[in-house]
């Protein structure tokens, strides 16, 4: 951390909130990774209409990386966005689907969602009391991955209203069950 901060926040705040978005960026850097590898390795019917869904998906999680970084360097501290600090940031699994039917990698996606999503929150709350411009800033990045995992769940959701993975806790396990049944 440099000598300054925002202008109204202590140094200790400014620690705590950086702290939190730097998770937040190596969350958004695995992401932006993960979602290309999809878009990479998805085969199979509707192949074409989930390969063009991800890759606006990518570029808005690239820039909430680079949205978070920023207020990182505002609040005066140096964000971290190698593959290092992601390694060391990271408390979840590597994406564990390689080349796969859409369905399978959706399913998978669905699990990857909810815990970025879920972190996302809890960064939301910590910052309630500390910092109002990095909760908007947050608020509005959860938003709109709701609505990300939503176009995955359209992918997945029978008339029912039951996912293809329902009770599913792994990717592997998410992808296997999603294709038997897809």
């Amino acid at each position: 951390m440099t000598q300054f901060t925002i202008p109204g926040m202590t140094e200790k705040q400014a620690l705590k909130v950086g702290g939190l978005l730097q998770k937040q960026l190596s969350t958004y850097n695995d992401l932006h990774l993960t979602l290309k590898h999809i878009h990479w390795n998805v085969v199979g019917p509707n192949f074409i209409g989930v390969h063009e869904m991800i890759d606006p998906q990518v570029e808005l999680v690239r820039g909430y990386a680079d949205e978070v970084a920023e207020r990182i360097a505002t609040l005066g501290g140096s964000p971290q966005g190698t593959p290092g600090a992601i390694l060391k940031d990271r408390t979840w699994d590597d994406y564990s689907v390689g080349r796969d039917t859409v369905q399978a990698h959706l399913a998978a996606l669905d699990l990857v969602y909810n815990g970025v999503i879920e972190d996302t929150r809890k960064a939301i709350e910590e910052t309630e009391e500390l910092d109002p411009v990095t909760q908007d800033i947050l608020i509005d990045q959860a938003a709109e991955l709701e609505k990300f995992q939503w176009f995955v769940r359209a992918h997945l959701e029978n008339a029912g209203g039951k996912l293809a993975h329902e009770g599913s806790s792994t990717e592997r396990a998410a992808a296997k069950t999603a294709r038997r049944k897809g």
